[in-house]
């Protein structure tokens, strides 16, 4: 029989916890940082994890032999209580006891299951079916004939903090971002669909390769010296030529500048990180559309977690320099 803090019944998921609550609970670890303060003592930062979200914890007694015994994408038991910090929720740590991961129920831990991972998967294919354009629809079941891309695409987060940050997150996101795109697509004549949807599916594409998930949520040295945005345009130019050399024909230098122009753009800003501003009707649909999507997710996350303290208002939202009013329960 699984102990008693593993059980659906007495579980508190992390959504559910609130302010001054004593905890003996069992989480993943998703990240962990040994650091000094400045009188050079010791102490460990945490992201926590279940399938209600994350929250960091603060382990002010710590030293190399815990850091190294607690390791990111396993599990442990921790003994502690919440407080508020700068508006946010955090746990401050008394205790972390290592948990094996077969005495533990995996489901518990993750936001999104593998049935739902398969759901997500079977609509993303249903979207990308609409592409009637016969060249884009070909350049996609390139990508989707990627057994490998695949696979990694059903794992990845779509971030490390803002919105999506779990795994099957990216999945999630562009589909719920494609479904975006159906419905406002037809709104404005000007707006090709078919680039559109396309666009959605590949601006955040190659985050399957900048960032790392097997165990915590990190970058890879790709993702840290180039970043999604650029390795995005090297992966399609790659689908491009591969596409060519199957047909023996060239791809549209125009059609593939749009698409590229949509992964460069998407995040609508220079201070935010794109090299150009969206200067296309596709690229300003995506980026305001993208825009929208992580933050009704970043809202939905925040909302749902407990702020008895303050419950007509959502905690302190980091990237979005805000709280949110959720009204009433």
């Amino acid at each position: 029989m699984s102990p008693h803090w593993q059980t659906p019944m007495t579980r508190r998921f992390i959504n559910e916890l609130g302010e001054n609550e004593s905890l003996e609970q069992v989480y993943r670890i998703q990240a962990r940082r040994l650091r000094s303060n400045k009188n050079g003592s010791l102490y460990m930062q945490l992201d926590l994890a279940d399938r209600g979200g994350s929250v960091t914890a603060m382990c002010w007694n710590a030293d190399q032999k815990l850091h190294d015994k607690i390791q990111p994408g396993k599990y442990v038991q921790v003994e502690g209580k919440t407080q508020l910090f700068n508006g946010s929720l955090q746990v401050i740590v008394n205790q972390l006891t290592p948990v094996e991961t077969e005495s533990v129920n995996e489901e518990d831990f993750f936001p999104i299951s593998e049935q739902q991972r398969a759901d997500l998967f079977a609509t993303l294919q249903k979207q990308l079916d609409q592409v009637s354009h016969p060249l884009l629809s070909q350049l996609l079941k390139l990508y989707l004939a990627d057994e490998d891309l695949l696979d990694k695409l059903q794992r990845a987060p779509a971030a490390m903090k803002n919105h999506h940050a779990y795994h099957g997150g990216l999945l999630e996101h562009i589909v719920s971002l494609l479904g975006l795109v159906e419905r406002v697509a037809p709104h404005y004549p000007e707006l090709d669909l078919d680039l559109l949807l396309v666009g959605a599916f590949l601006h955040d594409l190659a985050k399957v390769d900048e960032l790392s998930y097997d165990d915590d949520i990190g970058y890879t040295d790709e993702g840290e010296l180039v970043g999604h945005l650029v390795m995005g345009v090297v992966m399609l130019d790659a689908r491009i030529r591969q596409l060519e050399d199957s047909q023996s024909e060239s791809f549209p230098a125009e059609l593939a500048l749009r698409l590229k122009h949509m992964i460069v753009s998407h995040h609508g800003r220079l201070e935010y990180g794109s090299p150009k501003l969206p200067m296309t009707p596709e690229a300003l649909a995506l980026s305001f559309l993208d825009d929208l999507d992580a933050k009704m997710q970043a809202y939905r996350q925040a909302a749902a977690m407990d702020t008895g303290y303050a419950p007509g208002w959502t905690n302190y939202i980091p990237a979005m320099g805000r709280k949110l009013y959720r009204g009433t329960p």
